[in-house]
């Protein structure tokens, strides 16, 4: 698991394009004997287009944003209340399904997405993005992958989520401020909770660095302390319905 952690944060760093992304997590996935992967960016206004960076079928993914059942996703509706990773899948999630909700799911299993694992990727306004590994069936060796390497998985997805940022996400205007990719990427780290070390860990830089883009962030936004500049982030962004 070591290996395959390391090659992944390896390529991540290397990666340049959503392409790139995009096979770094898909090969990961497969060493991992898990067949599919989606990673979903929530829109950050109401109306909004999520975005997605998957391996599973074109024809599915298309049509699943085209019809923006993200905002119908009973696993998606999961990760907006429930900061923790969870399964699905049927006999696993026990929570009543609208007809409309049945027949996505339903949908999804033509595809070959019947069971999964998803990661919710929170930060101070809410659910901001999640990481799903699915699979037709929740055999042995899904549900050992699951059992054994759970916070493994969590830790990528994160990883996955600092790195997709830069492509998934454009805005780096905070409350009439433009903030450079990387104060704007460690102030949302900040948000979360993480520390400047941390934040070096995650984005792979220094932790004098990240402090350097947190003050620099400070600095631009006219105000003193990492709070007073989450607060102007949060009060900046619309929350995710």
């Amino acid at each position: 698991m070591h290996r395959i952690f390391q090659t992944f944060i390896d390529s991540l760093a290397e990666s340049s394009d959503e392409q790139a992304l995009h096979l770094t997590m898909e090969a990961a996935a497969s060493a991992l004997d898990l067949a599919c992967f989606a990673y979903l960016a929530l829109p950050r206004a109401s109306g909004g287009d999520a975005r997605l960076i998957s391996n599973y079928p074109t024809q599915w993914t298309m049509h699943y944003l085209q019809s923006h059942y993200e905002r119908l996703d009973p696993v998606i509706s999961q990760a907006l209340s429930d900061s923790e990773p969870f399964e699905w899948g049927p006999g696993i999630s026990s929570s009543t399904l609208s007809p409309q909700q049945l027949e996505l799911l339903e949908d999804a299993a033509f595809f070959g997405i019947r069971y999964g694992f998803t990661i919710p990727i929170h930060d101070g306004r809410g659910a901001i993005a999640a990481v799903t590994y699915a699979s037709q069936e929740r055999g042995p060796v899904f549900q050992h992958c699951i059992a054994r390497n759970g916070r493994v998985l969590q830790l990528m997805a994160l990883y996955f989520h600092a790195h997709a940022r830069r492509k998934v996400v454009s805005d780096r205007m905070v409350d009439g401020v433009a903030l450079s990719r990387r104060e704007l990427e460690c102030l949302e780290w900040a948000a979360r909770g993480k520390s400047a070390w941390d934040i070096g860990q995650i984005v792979g830089i220094t932790r004098r660095t990240a402090a350097f883009h947190l003050d620099n962030a400070k600095a631009k936004l006219g105000v003193r302390s990492i709070c007073q500049a989450v607060a102007r982030l949060a009060a900046s962004r619309p929350q995710v319905e």
